[in-house]
């Protein structure tokens, strides 16, 4: 066998820029991933009796790259011996419809992630996979379907009552897992249903927002962060001028920033709510963008990593700032960002609809005509220019309260 070239950071950086076909990265020995617009998928290519032949393997990440290696390793072994890879598995179909054997609890389980979850960013169905293998598929996973009672599952959550949010995550993954079961008429009960109310749940806390005076000494804490990587603290900058996700701050990427236009355009893949945004960047924030363009420039990722350039900052690091900075709000969160952020613009006046549009909860109703639309970006621009100016001001109050005290 030939060396293997892919790595698991290539496979999970694999994406399709806009207007790019997709394309196949190749693993050696016939072995190849597939990348498309909203799906990665194993591809083993072969050659029987002078024929050409191909098979899928399956999706990654629900197929990690050693069980592909793996699969395909099987079907060189066949290939060997003068078997069809492609005709064998079509055989092996036709041969369980047949038998009409039940299907386990773990092959439906996969096959749900395969046809329910494409839509879902790749960290959230890793999460779910992730759940099944620890917590569920040793339990359950090679029951037949039909054969899972509440009684089984009840016994799998007790389990987890130690950990009650991650137990009820894992109840609500089944009972989604169920439920397309019944559509499917595979199942006629839901046995997680069935089981809502099991784990007692701690008090949600919503994540605190700061008061003015607060904002301005955030601000000066992050200047004092002498020893944290510039990288960092502009991210957590951008992140309050722009009002935006953690996540979408992390991954921003230099081709959605039009300079002349002075915007950030953050495609709908991105985005929680699955559509497009735009963001209206304040002076501040395009001086931001100036500065980390000669840092950052000649990568891909605006906030990459310091330790790999090619990959984006992670969230554990921009966490571990703010729980480092000290200006007096212990435990204060990059989320509550854009809860600051909306609270300060409410205050002091600005709509309503214009703040769940920075904060891309409303969508700007497409039948209202063009006049509309520019007059929405054209306060949502203001909205952010108010905020950056907002921010310059209360750091500088805060540092002239400190020197008239000191004095």
């Amino acid at each position: 066998m030939a060396q293997a070239l892919l790595k698991v950071t290539a496979i999970n950086n694999a994406r399709l820029k806009d207007g790019e076909k997709p394309y196949k990265l190749n693993d050696g020995d016939g072995l190849f991933l597939f990348v498309q617009r909203r799906a990665k998928t194993w591809l083993f290519q072969y050659r029987v009796g002078g024929k050409r032949g191909e098979v899928t393997i399956g999706r990654f990440p629900e197929i990690s790259l050693a069980e592909a290696r793996e699969q395909a390793q099987r079907f060189r072994t066949m290939v060997a011996h003068g078997e069809n890879p492609a005709a064998t598995k079509r055989e092996a179909k036709r041969a369980a419809l047949v038998t009409q054997q039940p299907e386990t609890f773990k092959a439906f389980s996969l096959a749900w992630l395969d046809e329910k979850m494409t839509t879902k960013s790749e960290t959230y169905r890793n999460q779910l996979r992730s759940f099944l293998k620890r917590f569920v598929w040793d339990v359950i996973g090679a029951m037949p379907l039909p054969d899972v009672k509440s009684l089984h599952v009840r016994d799998l959550l007790e389990k987890l009552r130690d950990i009650p949010v991650t137990g009820e995550k894992v109840r609500l993954m089944l009972q989604q897992i169920f439920q397309y079961a019944n559509v499917k008429l595979l199942t006629e009960t839901n046995p997680a249903a069935s089981m809502r109310g099991l784990f007692e749940l701690p008090r949600t806390e919503h994540h605190r927002h700061l008061s003015e005076k607060e904002l301005g000494a955030f601000w000066r804490a992050l200047a004092r962060q002498h020893n944290a990587h510039p990288t960092t603290i502009a991210a957590a900058r951008f992140l309050v001028l722009t009002m935006s996700r953690k996540n979408e701050v992390l991954r921003a990427k230099w081709p959605e920033i039009d300079f002349e236009e002075k915007c950030w355009t953050i495609p709908a893949e991105r985005m929680k709510m699955r559509r497009g945004h735009v963001v209206y960047l304040s002076t501040q924030a395009v001086e931001l963008l100036l500065e980390q363009h000669a840092l950052t420039g000649r990568y891909e990722y605006i906030f990459p990593s310091a330790f790999s350039p090619r990959a984006p900052l992670a969230e554990a690091t921009l966490n571990h700032l703010f729980k480092r900075l000290d200006f007096g709000v212990p435990e204060f969160a990059p989320h509550g960002t854009r809860g600051t952020a909306a609270t300060l613009l409410g205050e002091h006046g600005h709509d309503e609809k214009v703040i769940d549009l920075l904060l891309a909860h409303k969508e700007v109703n497409k039948s209202k005509g063009s006049y509309q639309h520019q007059e929405h970006a054209l306060k949502r621009r203001e909205a952010l220019q108010f905020l950056a100016d907002t921010v310059d001001r209360l750091a500088a109050s805060n540092v002239a309260e400190l020197v008239t005290t000191a004095a």
